[in-house]
């Protein structure tokens, strides 16, 4: 037998390092297991979202906003840039050198609190056991007090369209491409689809981007979702609302696909074609059979509200539980179980987690949508300032989007937040601190906000609640 831990965690991707770091600095003995094979052939923590996800492609989303800002709006400034050209491969180097960079800081801050990271493939199995399998094979079993369950999700695979190397990938394999496609096809207009569409098409590649369902952005405010299908358009994104695939074959380097629309049977032809459906949690292989712990019919672990599983001492968090599949989401799940672990008192706000849309303008909300609130029979009143009433969006550039508040029409409590603009990923935290101290809409109104910024679209959508907005016409009359 090993050594025995206070905490195992199983896992160390957002969620799973951060549980054990704060494990480890409650005094905690902690551990944490990860079997992630980097591109150098060594273990690397970070799980999808440092490696394969949101750090890899908000580095393309960047460039390639940057790529199309000099190649289109520096003449507008007076910025004579000349002939702009993008070189993929330099783009995916960087890209690459700061996952690396990311990767390497957490084993370095893994040192610093003195968690233990072993390498390997964990499984529970037993109430208070942990197996690892290294990539030789070989076993060991760990003694813990406490179990942490973080081992994440992955990609769904439809089965009209089984991958196909080079041809048919999934959001890994997007963030691998070696030049732009001419031709490329996006199945799923989520937000992983509609960002991994936004950099190969501002890179040059026609995208078509195919949606099953009838609606656009549907857990967004119907608002924002209508502004931001219309500013995506106009950017050159073809999305096809309604149009469920049926089949693909491949022919040679190109990739045929089929789908059905309300005109019927349909047919595109592109040169890759990138399948984001969703995710599905990662729970295969990580409970041993006989194990107790409980899981739903589409794999997803059975958590209360405290990430507590049915086993006592075993805790589950991340996209492997109920909830949003954000890494931010998780990261507050492994403090929040660290703290309980340790002996503290602790609860996550579930209502105030914030979702961001890295496209170019951001979408960000948090909290409810109007249709959310009517849905609840609650009666809002709302707020809209739009960025081309704003002075520093005129200075910047960016007057695309707006700010949007729902507020309690009895209270004037503040139900949510929308955005979208410019930073608009920065400004929803304020938001969400206004939300996590139960602020209204008119303690933002009589907060003094720094001029010229772009959060100033949020105070005046605060003073528009009621009515107040000084920089628009306002549609109700001041009381």
């Amino acid at each position: 037998m090993a050594d025995k831990f206070d905490v195992i965690v199983i896992g160390a991707g957002p969620g799973g390092y951060v549980a054990a770091i704060r494990a480890a600095q409650m005094g905690l003995k902690a551990a944490c297991i990860e079997k992630w094979i980097g591109k150098e052939g060594n273990v690397v923590h970070g799980g999808t979202c440092l490696n394969v996800g949101c750090i890899p492609s908000k580095a393309l989303l960047e460039a390639s906003h940057k790529f199309v800002e000099a190649k289109h709006d520096f003449d507008d400034m007076g910025i004579q840039a000349g002939d702009v050209s993008m070189d993929v491969t330099k783009m995916m180097a960087r890209k690459d050198k700061i996952v690396k960079n990311l990767t390497g800081g957490i084993s370095g801050l893994f040192k610093a609190n003195g968690v233990t990271a072993i390498e390997g493939t964990g499984k529970v199995v037993s109430g208070k056991q942990v197996e690892v399998t290294d990539n030789d094979g070989n076993t060991t079993t760990y003694d813990a007090d406490n179990i942490v369950i973080a081992a994440g999700s992955v990609p769904v695979e439809i089965p009209p369209t089984p991958l196909t190397e080079g041809l048919i990938v999934d959001s890994t394999g997007a963030l691998e491409f070696t030049e732009t496609p001419k031709r490329l096809g996006v199945i799923g207009a989520g937000i992983i689809g509609l960002e991994l569409g936004s950099v190969w098409n501002r890179l040059g590649s026609e995208v078509t981007v195919l949606e099953a369902m009838d609606s656009f952005l549907p857990m967004v405010d119907t608002t924002v979702a209508k502004e931001t299908q219309k500013l995506l358009k106009k950017q050159g994104l073809d999305i096809k609302l309604g149009a469920r695939v049926t089949g693909s074959e491949t022919n040679g380097e190109e990739v045929i696909v089929k789908y059905t629309d309300s005109n019927g049977e349909q047919e595109m032809t592109f040169d890759k074609l990138i399948v984001c459906v969703g995710r599905r949690p990662y729970t295969k292989g990580v409970i041993a059979d006989g194990v107790s712990i409980e899981l739903d019919e589409r794999g997803f672990i059975f958590v209360d509200d405290q990430c507590r599983t049915n086993v006592p001492g075993v805790y589950a968090i991340g996209d492997c539980v109920r909830g949003p599949m954000l890494a931010h989401k998780a990261s507050e799940e492994g403090i929040m179980v660290a703290d309980i672990i340790a002996g503290h008192k602790a609860e996550m706000n579930y209502d105030t987690i914030p979702s961001v849309i890295y496209t170019y303008p951001e979408v960000a909300w948090v909290g409810m949508t109007e249709q959310d609130a009517k849905a609840k029979g609650i009666e809002v009143k709302t707020g809209t300032f739009p960025f081309a009433a704003s002075g520093r969006a005129m200075a910047n550039n960016a007057t695309e989007g707006s700010a949007k508040i729902i507020a309690d029409a009895e209270t004037d409590r503040i139900l949510g937040m929308h955005i979208v603009g410019q930073h608009a990923g920065e400004m929803i935290a304020q938001g969400v601190i206004a939300m996590e101290f139960g602020s209204s809409a008119e303690d933002l109104a009589l907060t003094c906000y720094a001029h010229p910024t772009m959060s100033e679209a949020v105070h005046e959508a605060a003073l528009a609640v009621d009515g107040h907005a000084i920089h628009m016409a306002n549609r109700k009359k001041r009381k």
